[in-house]
């Protein structure tokens, strides 16, 4: 009876050990570093799910102009990830590259809108400071008094 439970023991820790399955690059391989700047531009196109374009409407689906972007279709870019995604230690280099590129564009922009915001505050400044002038000149004129 031991031997049986020492059996089912093994093959239990046996079963349970990971397979590498590593994939074989299709035809179509989408090369590396075209799929860290796809792969970037989808993140930013899921994010951008939640937000309300110019015309404040909710778009539900960005990816397809994206595949327009890069002239590729979904069975081309599932079997393209899945592929890089047999390979941990490489998808994990892509997605530090593409969270790099997603950081750097975001600082881009940041900067971008504190140049348009102090330019705006630039502009509002004179504007302000023209009519405290004007209301310092009303102030300081004072209504003539007559005798009765």
């Amino acid at each position: 009876m031991k031997n049986i439970y020492y059996l089912f023991i093994c093959l239990f820790i046996f079963s349970c050990t990971t397979s590498n399955t590593m994939y074989k690059a299709p035809e179509n391989l989408i090369p590396k570093d075209s799929m860290v700047s796809l792969l970037t531009d989808l993140y930013i196109a899921s994010a951008a799910k939640n937000y309300k374009n110019n015309l404040l409407k909710k778009e539900n689906n960005y990816v397809f102009l994206i595949y327009e972007k890069y002239k590729i279709d979904s069975t081309r870019f599932n079997s393209s990830n899945l592929y890089y995604t047999s390979k941990v230690e490489e998808y994990t280099v892509m997605l530090n590259e593409i969270k790099s590129n997603i950081d750097s564009l975001d600082s881009f922009y940041k900067r971008k809108r504190s140049i348009i915001d102090s330019v705006k505050r630039k502009i509002k400044k004179p504007i302000k400071n023209l009519l405290i002038d004007k209301n310092d000149k009303l102030l300081k004129l004072k209504p003539k008094r007559t005798k009765k």
